[in-house]
């Protein structure tokens, strides 16, 4: 397959044909307490390849919490803003890890930064972006919004509706959203289907509110999932239940 050609569509149709996955910097640690782990990067490229495979366009927007976290260095001290785009500057060194593991798996991969650094990454152009993704490529979107005060959530929201993304899928270390931690709180309530209202009104951590408003205002579907359990990303892209989904509906 050279690098311009689609994905195949061979087997059963995937029930969403492009999305945008959103990676929490933290997911990149793997056993790690800080850094990347090149292990854990080759299981999530190795599912992302059997998605591409299925047909599937899919963009990536990664956090960078496990370099640098902008709100974390405010709160001792430094300026926000500055803090901010520190953390942005991490999420691009996370995009190069996960890049790397993804074209070791077989799939041609893109970067495209917010911020400019051309000898890294291809600038954010979103009708670029999205013609990438028609050829089959895979699009890391690194260093959020370019702009300080917004978080990794709110720029994976924002990437979703400008590249026509179906649904928005957050990946988690937890199988779904709960009324608490579920790490914490044993008997804390698991729920299967929730909407945008509901997680404004609750408060439940599941994004920010400008994503969740970003998401509700242009009823772009979330559904939050365990990254963890091995071929959760293609199960959840092929339409299967799995987590909770978050939409304009009422709640199941």
């Amino acid at each position: 397959m050279t690098d311009d050609a689609p994905a195949s569509t061979d087997g059963p149709g995937p029930g969403y044909r492009r999305v945008l996955l959103k990676l929490s910097g933290e997911a990149l640690l793997g056993s790690r307490q800080y850094g990347v782990d090149p292990e854990f990067c080759a299981f999530i490229a190795g599912q992302v390849s059997d998605v591409r495979a299925d047909g599937v366009e899919m963009g990536i927007v990664v956090g960078g919490g496990n370099i640098f976290r902008g709100l974390a260095a405010a709160a001792r001290g430094m300026d926000r803003a500055t803090g901010d785009y520190i953390g942005m500057l991490a999420t691009v060194m996370n995009a190069l890890a996960l890049q790397d593991a993804l074209e070791r798996a077989g799939v041609p991969t893109r970067v495209m930064s917010a911020i400019g650094m051309n000898e890294v990454a291809e600038p954010y152009i979103r009708r670029r972006a999205v013609r990438h993704l028609e050829k089959g490529r895979v699009v890391i979107l690194a260093a959020g919004t370019g702009n300080p005060y917004f978080t990794t959530d709110t720029a994976a929201a924002l990437r979703a509706v400008e590249i026509g993304a179906e649904v928005l899928l957050k990946a988690t270390k937890v199988d779904g959203v709960y009324d608490a931690d579920p790490l914490i709180k044993p008997d804390a309530r698991r729920y299967d289907r929730l909407t945008y209202g509901d997680l404004l009104r609750d408060r439940l951590a599941v994004m920010d509110s400008t994503a969740i408003s970003l998401c509700m205002d242009n009823d772009l579907p979330i559904i939050v999932f365990d990254l963890n359990r091995p071929e959760n990303i293609r199960r959840v892209v092929a339409g299967e239940v799995v987590g909770t989904l978050i939409s304009g509906g009422e709640p199941a």
